[in-house]
């Protein structure tokens, strides 16, 4: 049994009500429950293979449920962007498919077309009334700024203004994900469900869909291992667990926090009633043999048949317990690329640039896709022809992990087979020992390859790179389909090695945690910044800040002051006054909001959903009434100025 926690229960746009779904007898979900509001912002997380994406697919009706049942309101719109629209290709243009999300303003505009066209050699009255009644429906469908939404939505995500006419197959199946994404944006569904997201997108795009998710009119949910994503645009998180939901409501800071209370509450009840039962069947054993006691005995045995036993907590933190061993030191400097340049006919990626790299970096390589991060990766490891000179350094002994390296696994062979085939000199204990690291325990290691899921495959290609005695490593995308668990571990061992690496990430978290270096492609220049990453980010802000500040105006000879008669100086006096009235307005609604802000950061406030949607109510009108003087101000000022 699991001890049970106060639930609040709202009006719900979506009901998932005793839902059981079961995989080869193995139960995924289990009279498992989960209510959903009109404006939830729902973060699903748990372990790999724990069924979070098969919930998505149940919801949306692809896969049908064991028991149970999912009911839904009647304007309920749901739209899903999940891993097997990759496959999706058109002839159209990204523009077009993405504005296959106004289909009704699209057919408008087309049958409106076709009558223009007519309307050249056949006029008619009945055409034209025809004509007027499209375009009132292409208005009202505001079908005039389509065009417009779908263009801004699908740069928001990294899309180039060259790139919209482009025929979605000419891309990658990560950039058609996006156009998908942006696709279903447009549409705006009630319930936007969102299968792992930020795998295909780079950090400037991950960031504009943080803002546009954060005012999202609907209802959300997200499958994401990108914590600070989570943090950022969820209010609250489903664990999947034990074949269950549990609901946190709060971001994933508060889940953290809330999820360590209740296991400790949960580890007293467990610890509480063993030692209950302990002494039950002490009294049992000791009392069982004598006549007088039979009643008692009998009375206590009935008692522990009838108790409903509390688990014990499973302990989700898998410590990272193995050393790194190289077998040589490199030299001080283990790469050193000296006015390489690199281009792909016209798309020029580095231009005479210089960098190097030195033992103990630990580099993260940073930016927008299509910079040519992944391409200045393999330069590094010396795999791609280039103009310009790279040197490798003494005694360097490389590693490179990447997507395509899950490819080169050996699908017949165990895993732990294909551990001892790294060439390492580890005995078939430390290897075990590495796995358990990797959470592959017991049994696990004999499992073939082929059989292991995405982010199985993920971990074993990891832990071949790690264990493989290199003093460089060079990562790309690591934390690609990694659950929580498995990133924990991941930096774990980056952070005991000693030896150096480069690695690409859009993952925010996982290169805080890792990095003390940042590089990032601009100007086709390899920049570097000699710091954390948040750092950098602090430096990038800064600098953004003074770059966006207003030039200083030139001084500017006074005109002579105007000389205004008695009625105007009146006017400006009283002009002035109120101005002032509204500065104090606003510095005493700016007050009042800060306030607001500091309740809502309570606990007693935040954990419950009542208190909190009282203060958020007031919290969004003294936001409104802030901007509406703010406003005035603006136009008061104007007035003021106009008559000095």
């Amino acid at each position: 049994m699991r001890i049970e926690f106060e639930q609040y229960t709202f009006a719900a746009m979506l009901s998932i009500n005793n839902l059981s779904y079961y995989i080869g007898g193995r139960a995924l979900y289990e009279d498992a429950s989960l209510h959903i509001k009109p404006k939830d912002k729902i973060g699903l997380i748990g372990l790999n293979g724990k069924g979070k994406s098969t919930l998505l697919k149940l919801i949306d009706g692809d896969l049908t449920i064991d028991g149970g049942e999912i009911s839904k309101g009647k304007d309920c719109t749901i739209g899903f962007l999940n891993q097997d629209l990759l496959s999706y290709q058109s002839e159209d243009s990204i523009l077009n498919v993405a504005m296959m999300a106004f289909e009704e303003a699209v057919d408008a505009h087309k049958k409106i077309e076709a009558i223009l066209k007519k309307l050249e050699t056949e006029y008619s009255d009945e055409l034209i009334e025809k004509l007027t009644k499209l375009q009132d429906k292409f208005e009202r469908l505001e079908g005039y700024s389509m065009q417009a939404k779908a263009e801004e939505i699908l740069e928001g995500i990294g899309f180039n203004t060259s790139d919209l006419n482009r025929p979605l197959k000419e891309f990658s199946g990560g950039w058609r994900m996006r156009v998908m994404l942006a696709k279903l944006l447009l549409e705006k569904p009630s319930l936007l469900m969102l299968d792992e997201p930020t795998n295909h997108l780079d950090l400037p795009s991950i960031e504009w869909i943080e803002n546009y998710l954060r005012t999202y009119e609907g209802a959300v949910i997200v499958v994401s291992h990108d914590r600070l994503f989570l943090n950022n645009t969820v209010n609250k998180i489903v664990e999947v667990a034990n074949a269950q939901l549990t609901s946190y409501e709060g971001n994933y800071d508060f889940y953290m926090a809330e999820k360590e209370m209740r296991q400790e509450i949960q580890k007293n009840a467990f610890e509480n009633q063993q030692q209950k039962i302990k002494q039950t069947e002490k009294f049992i054993e000791r009392f069982r043999a004598k006549a007088t006691k039979a009643k008692q005995v009998q009375s206590r045995v009935k008692s522990l048949e009838r108790m409903d036993v509390i688990d014990d907590i499973v302990d989700e933190n898998a410590v990272v317990n193995f050393k790194f061993d190289f077998k040589q030191k490199s030299g001080r400097h283990l790469v050193m690329l000296e006015g390489v340049s690199k281009s792909y006919g016209d798309l020029n990626i580095l231009k005479n640039s210089t960098a190097q790299i030195e033992r103990g970096d630990k580099i993260a390589l940073i930016g927008a896709n299509g910079k040519g991060k992944s391409t200045l990766l393999r330069i590094i490891a010396g795999t791609e022809k280039i103009q310009g000179k790279r040197e490798q350094g003494h005694n360097v002994n490389m590693g490179f992990y990447a997507q395509h390296q899950l490819e080169s696994l050996k699908v017949d062979n165990e895993i732990i087979e294909e551990l001892k085939q790294a060439g390492t000199q580890k005995t078939e204990l430390e290897l075990r020992q590495v796995l358990g690291c990797f959470l592959f325990s017991n049994d696990d290691v004999f499992k073939k390859i082929k059989v292991l899921s995405g982010g199985e495959k993920s971990r074993v290609a990891l832990a071949k790179t790690l264990i493989s005695e290199c003093n460089f490593l060079l990562l790309d995308e690591p934390t690609n389909h990694l659950d929580f668990q498995s990133e924990n571990i991941l930096i774990q061992a980056l952070q005991q090695y000693k030896g150096t690496f480069i690695t690409v990430s859009h993952n925010r978290h996982f290169v805080t945690q890792v990095a003390n270096k940042i590089w990032y492609i601009e100007d086709h220049q390899i920049k570097q910044y000699p710091g954390t990453y948040d750092e950098y980010t602090y430096w990038r802000n800064q600098n953004q800040v003074q770059e966006e500040a207003p030039t200083p105006k030139v001084e500017k000879k006074e005109k002579p002051k105007r000389v205004r008669n008695v009625q105007e100086e009146k006017l400006l006096i009283n002009a002035q006054k109120e101005l002032a009235k509204i500065e104090s307005s606003i510095e005493a609604a700016e007050l009042a909001l800060a306030s607001c802000e500091e309740e809502m950061a309570k606990p007693e406030v935040y954990g419950n959903p009542d208190k909190l949607l009282i203060v958020n109510t007031q919290y969004e009108k003294l936001k409104a009434d802030l901007a509406s003087l703010n406003t005035k101000w603006e136009q008061k000022a104007e007035e003021l100025d106009a008559m000095e």
